[in-house]
């Protein structure tokens, strides 16, 4: 299920001070003209991006710096036309820094006095990100106008960093932090979506996906970040057959972003898709994330097919959770659906529950998250109007909670999305440039 190992041909950072590693630079010629280029780098075919994280991620473990061995946890993919994967992560269960913020709220203050990753060991953190302007090649040499990486340059006020999640979910997990040092809380705008998607297009690799969780959808730190590894198979929610966003048969094009709604998949949720603008996709699915926040639903993403395709799942666990109406089978897993549970890579606590797994239990434990039909069909109401609206123009929020308060009631039960009847939709990951 994991990418061959990459043979790291970089150096260790030098020993430098408390801040010095967050000066490591990916960045362009033009900036850093002294940084060799991917083709004198032997880098086998893949992106510098992608091979300076590998390379850099496997340093990292050698060096000791993960509270637990993720290679070592047993893996194996579900019996079922959808392919769900499950994972024995024990590690994750009993190492993983316990969260300090409540479940209940969506848009949470920041506090300095809780953890944030301004307080992350020097060590954990790889490199400074920078995107590359649109339009860049990005396997072209850095000779000719390609990406280029730095080991040592100068670094911003407020650094955009790559750093390792010390409790890993898969190969290669890390945590990109946008604008590290500003004290920005787990809530998204266009321009940080952009960055995350051009991290995405970045590493160029069809195995490499990136997730949010909100806070209110497990997110455990309220310090704005997004996580990636890489999978070497297609998540289930990939390939879930979709329909029109409105319940008609058409999909939505608003400017070049086209939306539809998943269909035959346990979790209601949108699929969007870039035209040949990752910006434009940022603001389209922006205004909807921004909606979401002001209205406190909580909600996860999965961006995939090297930033061209992003999931948004609202959903109601948490919620659910305290309302005591999560059935005992689904509880006892300890499960919590953060983005990539919802998107089918599910991580059991106890060789029992691993053991027991089949797609039928991962069905249920994915829509035990699902917002009931009637809830989606209105919050779709709010939303769309907004994100064809951004389509067109700078994001202007005008979502109203108080206009909508029956999408905050999450326990009236509702419907359930039924199985696929039709053939599950190809898994064939297509490339968008920036």
């Amino acid at each position: 299920m994991r990418p061959p190992p990459v043979a790291s041909a970089w150096a260790p950072p030098p020993a430098l001070g408390e801040w010095a590693p967050w000066s490591l630079l990916l960045t362009r010629t033009a900036r850093s003209g002294s940084s060799s280029s991917s083709s004198d780098d032997g880098l086998g075919g893949r992106s510098l991006l992608d091979s300076v994280l590998l390379a850099k991620w496997e340093e990292a473990f050698s060096r000791g710096l993960f509270r637990y061995d993720v290679t070592a946890c047993p893996t194996r993919m579900l019996d079922g036309a959808y392919g769900f994967v499950a994972q024995l992560n024990e590690g994750r269960a009993t190492k993983k820094r316990p969260t300090e913020f409540p479940t209940d709220a969506v848009m949470q203050a920041w506090s300095e006095d809780k953890f944030n990753f301004a307080k992350a060991a020097p060590a954990e953190v790889l490199f400074q990100f920078e995107p590359a302007a649109a339009g860049m090649r990005r396997r072209a040499p850095a000779s000719a106008g390609g990406p280029a990486y730095a080991e040592a340059a100068a670094v911003a006020a407020s650094p955009s960093l790559v750093l390792i999640n010390v409790s890993p979910i898969e190969y290669g997990h890390v945590l990109l932090v946008p604008r590290a040092l500003s004290s920005l809380p787990q809530q998204l705008g266009a321009d940080t979506l952009r960055l995350a998607l051009a991290f995405a297009a970045e590493a160029d690799n069809p195995y490499f996906r990136v997730g949010y969780n909100s806070m209110g959808a497990f997110a455990t730190i309220n310090h704005l970040h997004f996580q990636g590894y890489y999978l070497a198979a297609p998540f289930p929610i990939e390939r879930a057959p979709t329909a029109g966003a409105d319940g008609g048969s058409g999909h939505g094009r608003w400017g070049g972003v086209r939306v539809c709604r998943v269909t035959g998949y346990p979790l209601a949720c949108l699929a969007l898709e870039a035209g040949a603008s990752l910006a434009e996709l940022a603001r389209v699915l922006a205004a909807a994330c921004e909606a979401l926040q002001a209205a406190e639903v909580p909600f996860n993403l999965l961006i995939c097919d090297r930033g061209g395709r992003v999931f948004l799942m609202p959903q109601r666990f948490a919620a659910q959770l305290r309302a005591g109406a999560v059935a005992e089978p689904e509880l006892a897993t300890g499960i919590n659906p953060a983005a990539f549970e919802l998107a089918g890579h599910l991580l059991y606590k106890q060789r029992e529950h691993f053991d027991a797994a089949s797609q039928e239990s991962a069905w249920r434990l994915l829509q035990a998250a699902s917002l009931s039909a009637p809830q989606f069909d209105q919050l779709l109401a709010a939303i769309l109007p907004v994100m064809a609206a951004a389509a067109e123009a700078p994001i202007q929020t005008a979502f109203q909670p108080s206009s909508q308060p029956a999408m905050m009631r999450w326990g009236d039960g509702g419907c359930l999305p039924s199985p696929p009847r039709g053939p599950l939709r190809p898994y064939t990951p297509s490339a968008v440039d920036g």
